[in-house]
């Protein structure tokens, strides 16, 4: 298997928190439904939702971060085990296979304000 793109990507928590009170329709832009809450309903906090924001821009630098990719084409999820996943669909599925994209790895991360994470594309 070889590497066919890595991405990173960091999101100050606050700011990002301060993007979505201003522009409320930011969430549904961003994220899927299941993005937003946690497996009891209750909705995610800034700093889970920072960090599969920053998921995202990672996976778009990964696949080159071409023009056309739908935010909601990537899903951000976690595996009972709690490690995170990507789902794509779309836009983004559609990119990863003319790449030959057929696993992805994603880390999440967030401490002293700010989320990161990685995403590497593999063949």
């Amino acid at each position: 298997m070889a590497i066919i793109g890595v991405g990173i990507d960091v999101a100050e928590i606050e700011r990002f928190a301060a993007s979505l009170e201003r522009t409320p329709g930011l969430l549904r832009r961003l994220f899927t439904e299941e993005e937003l809450l946690l497996p009891s309903g209750e909705r995610r906090g800034p700093a889970s939702l920072a960090a599969r924001f920053a998921a995202k821009e990672a996976l778009a630098k990964a696949l080159g971060a071409p023009a056309g990719l739908l935010w909601t084409d990537a899903e951000v999820y976690a595996e009972d085990s709690g490690r995170p996943r990507l789902r794509v669909r779309g836009s983004v599925a559609a990119r990863a296979e003319r790449l030959g994209v057929r696993r992805w790895h994603v880390s999440l991360s967030h401490d002293a304000g700010i989320a990161s994470a990685v995403v590497i594309a593999e063949d």
